[in-house]
């Protein structure tokens, strides 16, 4: 094996590390209650950034921690909503960016508080459709970023929802991988990259990818979003 295939190696064994261990923080998330009718996004936010640096150590995210409630989830990351207040009936998501070490996590998961059957079900089909993709991608993983927006579309479609999202994701790696080098649109998972997933990066390395799945209602009343490493 060279050395190249070994740096390689590594930097996706680092990027899946700190997946497991953002997956860890949700667990701790969910067993402290944060996530409850009654609480404002921002208190929610608030508390799970004490959570995260007081359970895990942590210091640093590469975005903000983005809390959605109710009519706010049909809306994106640069969306600026106003803060509000979930309801016993809602759909919530939650968006992590937390950095361990050198690495960078993107973790997104969505909670249906209450009991509503059609709030539960988009809750249920988030990681369905997200699997589905992944399957498209798997058996295509030369497409370009263009090809896999439209997959996230389709798929969506398919299980009786709107796809939300101008991205269904982006790449993901070494903090800050934000500044690198090269046009932003290529670095996308969406309409406008009309290069490959498999090209390289600006120093020659395999690109690592988030897939991002944001589902709408019928309605685009209210939504969920979803989002883990794309992997094989």
């Amino acid at each position: 094996m060279t050395q190249a295939s070994d740096t390689d190696t590594a930097r996706w064994q680092a990027l899946t590390q700190a997946e497991d261990k953002a997956l860890t923080l949700f667990d701790a998330i969910e067993a402290a209650g944060i996530v409850a009718p009654g609480r404002s996004e921002a208190e929610v936010d608030a508390d799970i950034t004490a959570l995260a640096r007081r359970e895990f150590g942590i210091e640093r995210h590469w975005h903000r921690c983005n809390v959605r409630a109710g009519a706010n989830t049909v809306t994106t990351f640069h969306d600026t909503p106003p803060v509000r207040v979930i309801q016993p009936e809602d759909t919530v998501y939650v968006d992590l960016g937390p950095v361990f070490e050198a690495w960078e996590a993107d973790i997104g998961r969505t909670y249906a508080v209450g009991r509503d059957a059609d709030r539960q079900a988009l809750v249920a089909a988030l990681p369905v459709v997200f699997e589905a993709v992944r399957a498209r991608w798997l058996a295509a993983p030369d497409m370009t970023g263009a090809d896999l927006y439209a997959l996230a579309c389709e798929a969506a479609a398919a299980h009786g929802y709107h796809f939300g999202g101008a991205i269904a994701g982006h790449i993901v790696g070494e903090f800050p991988h934000a500044v690198w080098p090269g046009d932003k649109d290529h670095s996308r998972i969406s309409p406008a990259n009309p290069t490959r997933l498999t090209d390289p990066d600006h120093l020659g390395r395999p690109r690592h990818w988030i897939l991002e799945i944001h589902l709408l209602e019928p309605g685009r009343q209210w939504g969920g979003f979803y989002e883990r490493l794309l992997r094989g």
